[in-house]
């Protein structure tokens, strides 16, 4: 059996439960960026020392799973979404954003206070994370695009809101983890102006 289906030729695709839209549409452009956020989070994955000693891959997995059902919730035809498995037929458990929360402010309580925006890099694992943060941003933005159209599943907002910050607190503490120092952005006062 051939892993393509050609349905999709003529530039339309399906959604969950039925119904095709285009693919330029604001649901497909969403669960795609979700897609590629997810992609983003394997890649932070494969970033991350052998060993793993904080257990940040074990964090960075279920992610990956929430984000999956977050992209199924997406893709489902308005309605459709009902006939998912408990507890997503009902959208993203709130308990998510909440794991995500309590995951935040334990990591930050290790980390030394921000005093400066700081500039995405450090090490593999640290750079790594700060992209899936930009694609995390880049996905909930396609969702409030989507949702100034129609409703948007239960708790896929917040979600997405939360994950952004959670990713940022992962790539500061993986980058304490791995030695490396974080570059602060210190602004375009008058010495930093970029010439003309």
């Amino acid at each position: 059996m051939a892993i393509y289906t050609r349905g999709g030729d003529r530039g339309d695709t399906a959604l969950l439960g039925g119904g095709r839209v285009p693919k330029s549409h604001p649901r497909v452009a969403a669960y795609g960026d979700v897609d590629e956020l997810n992609s983003a989070l394997g890649v932070a994955r494969a970033a991350l020392r052998e060993g793993d000693a904080d257990g940040l891959d074990a964090g960075l997995a279920r992610v990956q799973e929430e984000c999956f059902a977050l992209g199924a919730l997406l893709a489902a035809a308005p309605g459709a979404a009902a006939k998912l498995p408990v507890p997503y037929d009902s959208g993203l458990p709130a308990a998510a954003a909440a794991r995500l929360e309590a995951e935040i402010d334990a990591w930050d309580a290790g980390l030394a206070p921000l005093k400066h925006f700081v500039l995405p890099g450090g090490g593999t694992a640290g750079s790594a994370l700060h992209l899936a943060r930009a694609v995390a941003r880049r996905a909930e933005r396609s969702c409030v695009d989507l949702a100034a159209g129609g409703p948007v599943p239960d708790g896929v907002l917040v979600y997405l809101n939360r994950l952004s910050t959670w990713l940022f607190v992962a790539a500061r503490r993986a980058n304490k983890t791995d030695g490396r120092g974080e570059t602060p952005w210190l602004g375009l006062g008058p010495a930093r102006k970029p010439r003309r």
